[in-house]
């Protein structure tokens, strides 16, 4: 390993939404770093030197309507399909052909749609939190409705412009602190108190749920105050367009009802997340649906932000896999 890690590089690259911003570290191979809600390319904050050190180019992208990247007015310019052409966008602008494309939570979804849009483009992906179901089933706001019985599930929450910013705003750093605090090891609450993923009734608010307390081990004062900084700037509506576009998705994605990933993949999920084991099933059918997984991992005893969880861990099966790839 070198002694000093390659520094890293801000640049903003052309893209079908407008600009998007990218952090760039090492030489070698093009890995590409999605993150998700309510987060931004600071999430792989501990992926890039040890990608970098393992001889990769490295890459975190702050996605559309997130941080330093352009945020489109329209609702609807943040259905999944222009997410992947700005991934695509984003490998082109760096003078490559292909890219390991790698995603968490929201980011595992944009990851394995950019798979399964662009294979010349992208020709492995990892999954890191949320794992892959394919196009197809049900309606999503139909599902969602359906869940928590009394209760509105998150997801529902999210889907009418203003109402869960009007939640966050007032308050986003004591908001996002209770919210990472909420799905992390360690921090969320106990089994058989009140879910932080649903609301109660008309008025309720998700933070009514979260816990009371310190924040988990791996959030520190200052990266608080970064995640805290770009949303304040920016407000929550970019972030939150990803969630009403789930429809829009389903009908876009129509003609790929049930298709698998056929690229080198990879897949690493916290135990204790509910992405994890809520969809339990999802990762039986994995040798169906990702014909061509490599390496799938439950970390025991971890939450849902897996990489800043457990940067160790992660960065060691990431490198491995990589080193794997044909």
């Amino acid at each position: 390993m070198p002694q000093h890690a390659p520094e890293t590089t801000h640049r903003l690259v052309p893209a079908p939404g407008g600009r998007i911003h990218l952090v760039e570290q090492g030489t070698g191979p093009l890995v590409l770093l999605v993150h998700g809600f309510p987060e931004c390319w600071y999430s792989w904050r501990h992926q890039l030197p040890a990608l970098a050190a393992a001889g990769h180019r490295a890459v975190a992208v702050d996605v559309r309507g997130y941080g330093r990247s352009s945020a489109p007015a329209a609702v609807d310019a943040y259905r999944m399909t222009e997410l992947v052409a700005d991934n695509a966008a984003v490998v082109h602008a760096l003078g490559e052909d292909t890219a390991v494309i790698i995603g968490h939570d929201w980011g595992a979804n944009i990851a394995a749609a950019s798979a399964l849009l662009r294979p010349d483009v992208f020709r492995a992906v990892g999954l890191l939190s949320v794992p892959y179901t394919p196009p197809g089933g049900p309606r999503p706001s139909d599902v969602f409705a359906r869940m928590g019985g009394d209760e509105e599930f998150y997801v529902s929450y999210f889907q009418r412009p203003g109402r869960a910013e009007a939640e966050i705003e007032p308050d986003v750093r004591g908001w996002l602190a209770g919210f990472y605090a909420a799905l992390s090891a360690g921090t969320m609450p106990a089994p058989g108190a009140p879910d932080p993923h649903f609301v109660s009734g008309p008025t309720g608010t998700l933070r009514e749920r979260f816990p009371l307390g310190p924040p988990p081990a791996w959030l520190g004062e200052r990266d608080l105050d970064v995640y805290a900084g770009e949303f304040e700037r920016t407000g929550l509506t970019g972030a939150l367009n990803r969630y009403r576009n789930m429809d829009r998705d389903w009908e876009d994605l129509a003609a790929h009802e049930g298709a698998p990933l056929t690229q080198p993949s990879l897949f690493a999920g916290g135990g204790l997340d509910a992405s994890t084991t809520w969809l339990a099933d999802a990762i039986e059918a994995y040798p169906v649906t990702l014909p061509g997984l490599m390496s799938s991992h439950v970390l025991d005893g971890c939450g849902h932000w897996i990489q800043q969880e457990r940067p160790a861990e992660v960065n060691r099966l990431l490198t491995d896999w990589l080193a794997g790839l044909p």
